[in-house]
């Protein structure tokens, strides 16, 4: 296939885009810089630089002629900037408008197929309870660009377009996330970080792993779908993988429950959600290589470590 790519140069576009190439599909990716396109170039895409991801009509243009596009674009700000509202304002509109822009566009060009990236922390906290893609979801401030780009992917099918795919996905770990080298460098220094009960659950996903998702994405029938490892584990198991994965104790955990003190800023990261990958798996065939945060972060050291 002759697939587009927006947010190609980001924590997962670094590692779908590598991925569609091996596939065999012929990837284009927009690249805002020149050392970003030519990191595009050495993975074998062709980087398009000059279109903005707010500019229907270019986005339109650039699409011609292709049969899908990923929509991987995000300015999630890192763990130091979480708090930021200007950041959190920035993130906003690259999923609002910038996701609207690549639906209509879409639409514009005649695409098959649109894959939206979202995220697995839309779901209501449910304890010890799996949680598939017919649980309750939630409505707080953060979740409200995940849901509009998943509206306009929805309406890319309902209007004319193809088929729009959402792959649900989770906590990113691995490298290229900047949070997450972030905690390792923060576990090598004796640091556990629990956000939230230390038996609640996170669930999380390898990068690679949700690389692989995306390719499988371009096969898979229009809809929702969650992409995260087969073993969610509780914050406190999570907090110890990645200390073994520093060769490290951590000598100091938190914030703990402390952190529902910041409310709805890090609801996204307090509350409990054992995921299931189910449907996704069955749907494609498709199985993350790192089955859960434990062999996800080993991996993780041994490349930021090597």
């Amino acid at each position: 296939m002759r697939v587009f790519v927006t947010g190609g140069t980001g924590a997962i576009g670094g590692h779908a885009v590598p991925a569609l190439v091996t596939a065999g599909h012929e990837v284009t990716a927009l690249a805002r810089t020149p050392a970003k396109a030519a990191a595009l170039e050495r993975q074998g895409a062709t980087a398009l630089a000059g279109v903005s991801l707010f500019d229907r009509a270019g986005l339109a243009a650039a699409f011609a002629g292709h049969d899908a596009v990923v929509n991987l674009a995000t300015a999630i700000p890192s763990m130091s900037r979480f708090m930021s509202a200007r950041a959190m304002r920035d993130n906003l509109r690259v999923r609002v408008e910038g996701s609207a822009a690549v639906a209509d566009a879409a639409l514009d060009a005649g695409l098959g197929r649109v894959v939206q990236e979202s995220v697995s922390m839309l779901y209501r906290d449910q304890g010890d309870r799996w949680i598939d893609e017919d649980s309750p979801v939630d409505h707080y401030p953060l979740t409200r660009g995940n849901f509009a780009a998943e509206a306009n992917a929805c309406r890319f099918a309902a209007t004319g377009g193809g088929a729009a795919v959402i792959l649900r996905l989770g906590w990113f770990l691995g490298p290229g996330a900047e949070h997450s080298e972030q905690l390792f460098a923060q576990a090598r220094h004796h640091i556990g970080m629990i956000l939230g009960h230390p038996a609640g659950y996170v669930s999380s996903i390898h990068l690679s792993d949700a690389a692989s998702a995306v390719v499988a994405a371009l096969g898979a029938s229009g809809g929702t779908y969650n992409v995260v490892d087969d073993e969610p584990l509780t914050k406190l198991a999570y907090a110890n993988a990645v200390a073994r994965a520093a060769r490290t104790r951590p000598w100091v955990r938190g914030p703990g429950r402390a952190a529902y003190l910041l409310g709805d800023r890090l609801t996204s990261l307090t509350r409990s959600l054992r995921v299931s990958n189910a449907r996704f798996r069955k749907e494609t065939g498709w199985a993350p290589r790192y089955r859960s945060a434990r062999e996800g972060w080993l991996a993780t050291a041994r490349t930021l470590t090597s």
